[in-house]
Order: structure tokens, then C-alpha cells, then sequence
């Protein structure tokens, strides 16, 4: 489960130029099927190609966060697309974090055409994203007067297999809704991160998901708690999200463990538990999030705990001059016990409508 989920949608469905968006055109499958699933759902009413992840600079052992996404939606029956970009990036040594996206109609329908080549244009900037199944190439260079000087160009790989979520690719979030969902979770990566006007040589490892057919999700009072968490030793994933009703108190859990010498096992309900241990508090939002969080997953052994390497890692974005969305996402350290031994590791969290 990935950003402006329920949001983005409520507000251009209530828009008065923009009508609600349908999923009729997508009718949910029994199985995700690649490489046809990496490829734009051309008349899809939201999907997302995302990634995230920790990169260190080869000369100076620093590290850094990266968060890459594009979004499509289609509105007007399948007769107009939309896109949205985000691009941020972490400094923990200077405790720096800068964003920037942007969202906009499309001059034409996307097509349902592999390898990817999405575009967006931004002041005079052009964002790419190229590739599939793990292999591609990304690129943008962050605008505006605040953000000058950080900028991305990165290349990954992948290192382990795909992992289709809940054992399908389609992943139940209640009431009947099923949303198409993978990840690749470990990607090698190289390229370069310029951060402050500073350009450096970086590798690590990326987290990809590729999600689909997720309007029928779209409610005011729904947010989500995601965490990938990528282990040092063993060589082990988690993804695990929980969503959460504001109006039911309802809270419904999800997620996957995997790993290079253990089959993919789907978690759901008591198999894990994310308990927030401390707090932050937006001085620009006054929106209250989870900094620190423990994470116990009784079955595979571990018990974690989940800090970020900067507390400020709010995104703020303005649509249409009246409407600011606030949500929390960033690169977080990982460090706990695996049956008892001590375990360390790299995690992105993302804090949904808290």
C-alpha cells in the first residue's frame, strides 16, 4: 500500500471538473500476470509504480533516502488520464529532506506497452522512469528555489525474485476489495544522487511495488501504516501494512514475509503486531505520527523496532490552490532480535490520514 491512496482520489472525485473515477474497465483477475502487469492499465482508475530505499556514497560510506513514484489515474470513463510524481530525497547527516512532484492531465492515453517509459515535465525538468521486472533506469532533478541542487539518476537490478502479495498478486482489503499488488524487494542499485549541489557515486538496495485497481479503497476515514523493512542478516523482508477506519475503529492486517532461503509466507491478522513507541509532531501540520515503532512477528521470530534517521519526512502537497494533503514517508533504521540473536536492517515507512 503506497501514498496518497484515498486522497489524491477524494479529491478529484469531488471535484467539480473532475468526475469520479470507475475501476470498470479493470475487472479484477485470480492471479498477477508478468510481465503484462508491469505495463499501464491504460483505462485503470489508480495505479503506481513506486520505489523507495537506502543508498550510501562509495567514497564517504554516507547514506540516503530515496522516494520515486509515479501515479495513474484515468477520469471521464476512461477518456482522460491523469499523472502525479513524487520525488524526495533524505539526508540524515545534515538532517535535510526535500521534495517535489507534480500533477497534471496527460496529452494522451497511456498504452499498455512494455518496456515503461513514463514521462513528466517540471519547470523545464523531465522525470523518467524506464524499465520492467526490476530492471530500470530512473531520473529527475527535484525544482523550485528550495530544492535546488538534488537531483537523482539511478539504475537497478534485481536481486531476488518478485513477490506476489498474499501468495496472488491481489491483496484483500476487506468488504470484498482486492487490489493487484507485487513488490520486488530487494533491487541492486548505482548511479548518482546529487544532494545540496553535491553529486555522488551511491549503491544499496531499492524497494519496488507495482499496485493496481485501487479505487475501490477510496474513503475519507481509511489510512494506512506501511513499513518495508529490508535485514541485513538473515537476508530477510518484510512488508506489513495495517489499515486503519477512523469511523469503525476497525484496523485490518496485511503483509508478506520473504527471503532469499525461505519461501514467501502471507501475514495477516495476529501474525503481526506495529506498536508505536514514541511520537512526532509536525510543526507545519500539527499532525501527530508514529516516529518509533515496534514490530513483532512472532512466527518468523523477530522482534524489531523501527526508528526514523530524520523525524522530518512530511510531504506536503497543494492541489488546486485550495487543498494541502500531509502524509509522512522516509528512510528509517532497523534494529531488534531474530530468535533472541541481534539483527539490524534498513526500513521505509509510510504514515497515512493519522
Amino acid at each position: 500500500m503506497k501514498a496518497l491512496r484515498f486522497t489524491l482520489l477524494l479529491l478529484l472525485a469531488t471535484a467539480c471538473a473532475a468526475p469520479r473515477p470507475t475501476t470498470r474497465f479493470n475487472p479484477t483477475a485470480t492471479r498477477a500476470e508478468l510481465p503484462h502487469e508491469e505495463a499501464p492499465h491504460p483505462k485503470n482508475s489508480l495505479e503506481w509504480w513506486y520505489l523507495t530505499g537506502h543508498l550510501r556514497d562509495q567514497a564517504t560510506g554516507e547514506e540516503f533516502g530515496v522516494e520515486y513514484v509515479f501515479f495513474h489515474f484515468n477520469l471521464k470513463d476512461g477518456r482522460q488520464d491523469w499523472q502525479m510524481v513524487n520525488v524526495a530525497l533524505t539526508d540524515p547527516q545534515g538532517q535535510q529532506f526535500r521534495f517535489d512532484y507534480k500533477l497534471g492531465k496527460l496529452p494522451a492515453l497511456l498504452t499498455d506497452s512494455l518496456p515503461l517509459r513514463l514521462r513528466e515535465h517540471q519547470r523545464g525538468q523531465v522525470w523518467k522512469l524506464d524499465g520492467q521486472e526490476g530492471a530500470y533506469h530512473l531520473q529527475a532533478a527535484l525544482t523550485g528555489k528550495a530544492n535546488s541542487g538534488y537531483a537523482l539518476d539511478l539504475t537497478t537490478k534485481p536481486t531476488r525474485g518478485v513477490v506476489l502479495h498474499s501468495g496472488t498478486g491481489y491483496e484483500n482489503y476487506g468488504n470484498g476489495i482486492m487490489a493487484g499488488y507485487y513488490s520486488f524487494p530487494r533491487l541492486a542499485t548505482t548511479g548518482t544522487l546529487t544532494v545540496a549541489g553535491k553529486t555522488r557515486q551511491v549503491t544499496g538496495e531499492l524497494w519496488y511495488d507495482r499496485q493496481w485497481n485501487c479505487t475501490s479503497i477510496v474513503d475519507k476515514n481509511v489510512g494506512w501504516d506501511w513499513l518495508s523493512i529490508q535485514l541485513d542478516q538473515p537476508q530477510e523482508e518484510f512488508m506489513l501494512n495495517t489499515l486503519r477506519n477512523s469511523a469503525t475503529g476497525k484496523t485490518l492486517n496485511n503483509g508478506t514475509f520473504s527471503g532469499a532461503a525461505v519461501p514467501s509466507v502471507h501475514l495477516s491478522g495476529p501474525d503481526f503486531t506495529l506498536t508505536p513507541l514514541t511520537y512526532w509532531t509536525s510543526p507545519k501540520s500539527k499532525k501527530k505520527y508514529p516516529a518509533t515503532w515496534r514490530v513483532q512477528v512472532p512466527a518468523q521470530g523477530y522482534d524489531l523496532t523501527v526508528e526514523p534517521l530524520v523525524p522530518q519526512q512530511e510531504l506536503a502537497l497543494r492541489f488546486f490552490h485550495a487543498f494541502t494533503m500531509y502524509y509522512w514517508e522516509g528512510m528509517c533504521r532497523v534494529k531488534g532480535t531474530h530468535h533472541g540473536q541481534p539483527v539490524t536492517g534498513k526500513a521505509y515507512v509510510e504514515i497515512t490520514n493519522r
